[in-house]
């Protein structure tokens, strides 16, 4: 049976990690800087506009927001890294918040590492992927904002990114626009893929 990615309802927030669900369906992670877009791919793949609230604020999410999509799965969106505008104390307990939810034994079948197709890689970034090859955890790296470019600097960038990343095989990163959709039935496949569905 295909997951039914409409039936995608907000679930709740959690603070700390006895917060989180406790039921054992799979989590899909989505992670990556503040402001990169991961409220925007979760709506994208509700096919809601709204069931995440997206800011032009980076850092607005300040816990880990879980959705539950078809009773099978969860989407999971943790607090942005990089500049959030929070002190610089608050920066670090959303970092530990995120820290001790990845490492913890939580359900975790994917996790989409989001980088803005625009922006090049920082120290964050490269910290974060290193964790992801260590880890264990099944992972794919998604690309977004790629309507701010045309097909042709899109794919420059993708390989780029690749490089940069030393990344053997760049049609890896998935391209993907919240404005064009473009990618969303991609993702929505490794989603399926990753749960056994």
């Amino acid at each position: 049976m295909a997951i039914q990615f409409q039936n995608t309802v907000f679930s709740g927030v959690a603070a700390r990690l006895d917060q989180c669900p406790q039921d054992g369906r799979p989590e899909i992670v989505m992670s990556g800087r503040s402001n990169v877009g991961k409220s925007s791919l979760v709506n994208a793949l509700a096919g809601q506009r709204k069931i995440a609230r997206t800011s032009q604020v980076p850092g607005k999410t300040r816990q880990i927001i879980f959705f539950e999509v078809d009773r099978a799965l969860y989407l999971v969106d943790l607090p942005g890294y990089g500049h959030a505008v929070v002190s610089h104390d608050k920066r670090e307990a959303f970092a530990q918040l995120a820290d001790s939810y990845l490492t913890s034994r939580r359900p975790i079948a994917l996790i989409f590492l989001l980088l803005d197709i625009r922006i090049d890689p920082n120290a964050n970034d490269r910290q974060m992927l290193e964790w992801l090859e260590q880890s264990g955890h099944p992972w794919r790296i998604v690309l977004t904002k790629a309507d701010k470019l045309s097909r042709s600097a899109a794919l420059t960038r993708q390989k780029a990114i690749a490089a940069a990343l030393d990344l053997a095989d760049a049609a890896e990163l998935v391209l993907f626009s919240s404005k064009t959709k473009a990618g969303t039935d991609t993702i929505r496949a490794l989603i399926e893929a990753a749960i056994g569905h």
